[in-house]
């Protein structure tokens, strides 16, 4: 059966996956949400930097990480070193100090692009999601399951539910870029 609900669910879960992203992005100050995006290799697996440490604002322009485990702070350092957010961190046992550079005019426009990348990978999700639905309503108007009025009706609503997650993905986005550039 058709669910418009789990379709819609699925939409804003890709948009909490974007507000995280995003909230991952620096703007020059130091925030814990800085380094939501970091996924650390520990224990055999792929973690993400909050299921292995403990991450705090000591001062507006550090951030301090301390590293629950002796044997995952190298592992945690090279995550944030790799994580394309130009951090450098210091460690100091099984904590890292990671102070929070002032951010120049280019690098406010590599992180522009970044948050523009993450932005479109919300839109493909989003699309995805939509192309499911569709493909559901197709499947359900051919096995006679609901009529052509019913399908177009559905489809119209998912179309809706598609434009306006865009929307709102765009707004997030360009509220971000405003947040990145303001010096």
């Amino acid at each position: 059966m058709f669910d418009i609900a789990d379709l819609k669910r699925r939409m804003q879960s890709t948009l909490s996956v974007l507000k995280t992203e995003l909230s991952g992005l620096r703007t020059g100050r130091a925030s814990v949400n800085l380094l939501d995006p970091i996924v650390v290799s520990a224990y055999g697996a792929q973690m993400p930097l909050t299921q292995v440490a403990n991450v705090t604002v000591p001062e507006s322009r550090m951030l301090a990480v301390q590293v629950w485990d002796q044997q995952v702070v190298g592992a945690v350092d090279r995550a944030i070193r790799e994580s394309n957010l130009g951090l450098n961190p210091i460690m100091e046992g099984t904590t890292l100090r990671i102070p929070i550079p002032e951010l120049n005019a280019q690098r406010r426009q590599e992180m522009v692009k970044v948050a523009h990348k993450y932005a479109e990978q919300a839109r493909v999700a989003v699309r995805h999601v939509r192309r499911d639905g569709m493909d559901t309503l197709k499947r359900l108007e051919k096995d006679s399951e609901i009529s052509q009025d019913e399908s177009r009706t559905q489809s119209d609503v998912i179309q809706k539910a598609t434009d306006e997650a865009i929307k709102e993905i765009d707004e997030m986005v360009s509220v971000k870029e405003r947040e990145i550039v303001q010096v």
